[in-house]
């Protein structure tokens, strides 16, 4: 499958590149109506209990959408004559506006007046439900929200609430991505020239990486016409597609040069790349690809739709890699060289070989210290708390997250944290059920209860934010509260606690596929039963460093959060997004250091020795390749990082900083340290089973 894909790039490589440059003209006019077509939820699993009581309110009460807050601020108080005029012309408006289904203000509703107003009295607050999904939802409160928004006879109007927090975050996602592209292109192009010593050989990987992005936002366009994608897709499937396509762009370039300096002509140099490096490139594709579709296991739209993007990307990599890559290594030729390779140096005299070595003499004494720093590092994790995204992972300059600060801080009551309870049978006497409600701590009152088919539906206010940890124990109290019948909970707090136990339930079946199938798959590869376990485990290692970083600055607040509000717990899929990603990247290394380990040790008299000099030999050739390519994802990275929605900063930065940590101080460090204390040992697979493992390798 290989030989053919890289072939005709071989044979005629000006017609590969004409059809790719046709195909990334053609991805480009689609990629550039993906952002429209993204989703701005999918946080929450269709099934759970907060998803059912939201249906059965929007059909048999007609409570549905999301909410759009307006908060109406006068210097003379919310009961001035300006903000009663504006605030109730507001209201009225948005009573009779088919968008919304209902609308609550001081001004229209003199029994919440107290809930609605600030505790100092000069803000007013109309909370309406606008119409439509999480897609239709957002652009229709933005709409009203231009109406009504702005200062006028003294009265200042500002829009918040679930509705303009997806909004705006759909707005700021697609000029983060401009703005991550512009950081990540122009760095990684010059440090591409700097690990390439050539500014022929660098232009390979970077365009190939350009046509990976137009590629990348033309899958995601696609995708949306079969399953809905989430707007966080747009940078992260993207910045995927970049990293992998400059990643195997450069191990085919190093492969090809390294048969050039052993004195083979470029047709025999590129086929053999292609044969061996291509293999490496297919191979480790699949491995991000298996980590990827762990995903699939957990119940939220928003993971497993970002899946099945991935995959894609990853493919439309591996597929760029193989046609691309040789049909430009083809026409350029030596010009790709600053010097004839054949006067490179030994491969014993370079600097990671002699750090191979060097681990080699004291293994126990080098990789000590660097397990105890991975382990302080991930030790954060210990404290991850889960939640759902609200208005705090924008900007503090924007209006949604303004909003939501006031709502926060100047309201007795808030108006997003009611918890909606739906009791079975319209006949149920629920008045004793609604005074056990009313004792709940924190309860601030339970409304009269409204019948509805087949349900009676009871509405609990309160004055907690419905992420906090407060609110987290109240939801708890009021399920233990004895119903009369069965009961449905809807509502944030109830979404947020749906969330955790969505991830809590689905991620440990996403992590045993990812670890038996890659099990499987590496010991297919080096036809050994220890290698593939120490490379789970020393993956566990890298990964917990980028969770620990996470947690410590975004959960906990520390180094300012980095800019960002730290709210005390975690957005509750994004560590299975930073496992699965990460786990697949650091796997892609992995590979590419395994496969170069086997093919040395293959050709050798098998013995201790010849153990350590498979592993030194390995990583001084492939070694340099992982670290720019580490270096150059890292970059990448780091312009998701540069983002202003905060959790696009934490994946951003979780990535990076596992990245950096597995393609350094694990692959250069703990690996020959782990294989030269294992010896011939790490070759070992069951007597038995070797015949069908030589059957069934994936190696040449």
């Amino acid at each position: 499958m290989i030989t053919k894909l890289f072939t005709p790039a071989l044979r005629a490589p000006r017609v590969v590149l004409v059809l790719v440059g046709i195909a990334f003209v053609l991805c480009g006019l689609l990629g550039v109506h993906a952002p429209a077509r993204l989703s701005n939820g999918g946080f929450v699993a269709t099934d759970s209990e907060s998803a059912r009581a939201a249906d059965i309110l929007d059909r048999d009460y007609g409570v549905s959408g999301t909410q759009l807050v307006l908060t109406v601020e006068s210097p003379g108080g919310a009961q001035s004559p300006a903000a009663v005029t504006r605030g109730g012309e507001i209201a009225r408006q948005l009573q009779g506006d088919p968008r919304i289904s209902t609308v609550a203000s001081p001004w229209t509703d003199p029994a919440a007046s107290a809930a609605l107003t600030s505790t100092d009295g000069s803000i007013g607050l109309i909370v309406a439900t606008v119409r439509g999904d999480e897609n239709h939802a957002p652009a229709s409160a933005r709409e009203l929200a231009d109406s009504y928004r702005g200062t006028r006879a003294g009265v200042t109007v500002r829009a918040g609430g679930q509705a303009m927090v997806w909004a705006e975050t759909g707005d700021q996602t697609q000029r983060d991505l401009g703005l991550a592209e512009a950081i990540a292109l122009p760095l990684t192009f010059l440090l591409l020239v700097w690990f390439l010593r050539s500014l022929v050989a660098a232009a390979i990987p970077f365009v190939t990486g350009v046509v990976a992005i137009a590629g990348a936002t033309a899958v995601l366009y696609l995708l949306t016409f079969v399953v809905q994608l989430s707007v966080f897709a747009l940078n992260i499937v993207t910045a995927i597609g970049l990293a992998l396509a400059i990643d195997y762009s450069l191990l085919i370039i190093g492969r090809y040069r390294e048969e050039i300096a052993r004195g083979r002509d470029r047709p025999e140099a590129l086929t053999l790349a292609m044969r061996r490096g291509g293999r490496a490139v297919a191979f480790s594709g699949i491995t991000v690809g298996i980590a990827l579709l762990g995903m699939l296991f957990l119940p939220m739209n928003f993971l497993r739709s970002l899946a099945l993007a991935g995959l894609a990307v990853v493919a439309l990599s591996i597929v760029l890699a193989l046609t691309l890559v040789p049909a430009l290594l083809m026409l350029l030729g030596e010009r790709i060289n600053r010097k004839p390779l054949r006067e490179a140096r030994p491969v014993e005299q370079q600097l990671l070989y002699r750090v191979a070595r060097a681990v080699q003499r004291r293994p126990a004494l080098c990789a000590l210290p660097v397990l105890a720093l991975l382990i302080v590092l991930g030790a954060p994790i210990f404290g991850l708390k889960l939640g759902l995204p609200d208005d705090r992972v924008l900007p503090a300059a924007t209006e949604s997250h303004q909003v939501g600060d006031l709502l926060r801080d100047r309201f007795a009551d808030n108006a997003t944290g009611a918890v909606d309870i739906l009791v079975t049978g319209a006949d149920t006497d629920v008045g004793a059920y609604a005074v056990a409600l009313s004792k709940v701590p924190d309860v601030d009152g339970v409304s009269p209860p409204t019948a509805g088919p087949g349900t009676v539906l009871l509405t609990v206010s309160t004055h907690l934010d419905p992420y906090s940890d407060a609110a987290v124990r109240q939801l708890d109290a009021l399920h233990a509260v004895p119903a009369p019948a069965a009961t449905l909970f809807g509502g944030l707090a109830q979404q947020n606690a749906d969330a955790a136990s969505g991830v809590a339930q689905g991620f440990p079946k996403a992590a045993a596929w990812i670890a038996i199938i890659t099990f499987v798959l590496l010991l297919l590869l080096t036809g050994s039963v220890v290698l593939p376990l120490k490379a789970l485990v020393l993956n566990v290692l890298s990964l917990s460093a980028g969770f620990g970083a996470m947690v410590w600055i975004f959960q906990d607040g520390h180094l300012g959060g980095l800019g960002t509000d730290a709210t005390g717990y975690t957005i509750g899929t994004l560590p299975v997004l930073l496992f699965c990603v990460a786990f697949g990247l650091s796997m892609d290394y992995e590979v590419f250091l395994l496969a170069r380990f086997t093919e040395e040790w293959e050709h050798s008299a098998k013995t201790r020795d010849d153990n350590d000099t498979a592993v030194a030999l390995g990583i001084a050739r492939s070694g340099r390749i992982i670290t720019a390519a580490a270096l150059l994802m890292a970059v990448v990275f780091a312009g998701i990082a540069a983002s202003g929605v905060t959790m696009n900063r934490m994946l951003g930065l979780g990535l990076a900083v596992s990245v950096l940590m597995d393609a350094t101080l694990v692959r250069m460090v703990l690996v020959p340290a782990f294989m030269r204390l294992m010896g011939t040992a790490n070759w070992w697979a069951p007597r038995r089973s070797k015949p069908l493992l030589e059957k069934a390798a994936l190696r040449e």
